[in-house]
């Protein structure tokens, strides 16, 4: 199976990599994606992790630096790191079946967000991504966690239902599986940023 970067931004994207534990670092763990461009990387065939855009990023000759949204450390290559909430995450563990999904449970780069949950510009002009409401909060209502920690009792609160308004097929709290879990068999992938954008 392969893997297809494509962006379709006006801007730069670094794409982050985080394998599951065990698993085999792809590409370094991050690279720089410029606007218009794609990049293909060949996933071994029993692979699971997850991928993301790190955006507003700056990084010397040496790739240290930072990233506004989705940072790993201040690295290019996040070598294993997973990204700093906001970041939604496509995540992938391969295998006879495929099992995918995106996820905005570590909040979203959807500039529609509650004032409480906004991630601002550095000039602190525009809204850039959006937080969730666990790691704002940090309440077990929130974050599925203690007495909320099953499905029966965490359930989508006012906050998880604007993510899932915004992107339906995607998960927007823990236990949002039944919308959001999908299969396929030995098949390729293409993680597209700003999907709405013409080329």
């Amino acid at each position: 199976s392969t893997v297809i970067f494509y962006n379709k931004c006006k801007h730069t994207v670094w794409p982050g990599i985080k394998p599951s534990a065990g698993e085999k670092l792809l590409a370094g763990g991050g690279f720089e994606l410029p606007a218009n461009k794609s990049h293909t990387i060949q996933l071994p065939p029993l692979w699971s992790g997850a991928f993301w855009g790190r955006h507003g990023c700056t990084f010397n000759k040496y790739g240290h630096g930072r990233c506004t949204t989705g940072d790993c450390g201040g690295y290019l290559s996040c070598n294993g790191s997973g990204g700093s909430p906001p970041a939604t995450l496509a995540e992938f563990t391969l295998g006879p079946l495929d099992f995918y999904d995106v996820s905005l449970v570590d909040g979203d780069l959807n500039q529609m967000c509650p004032v409480g949950l906004q991630v601002m510009s550095r000039n602190g002009k525009r809204v850039v991504a959006c937080k969730s409401a666990c790691s704002v909060f940090k309440l077990p209502k929130y974050c599925c966690t203690g007495l909320f920690g099953n499905p029966i009792s965490c359930k989508p609160t006012a906050y998880s239902k604007i993510f899932k308004t915004a992107c339906p097929t995607a998960y927007s709290y823990a236990y949002d599986d039944p919308t959001s879990i999908f299969t396929c068999s030995k098949a390729n992938y293409i993680v597209t940023f700003c999907s709405h954008h013409r080329r």
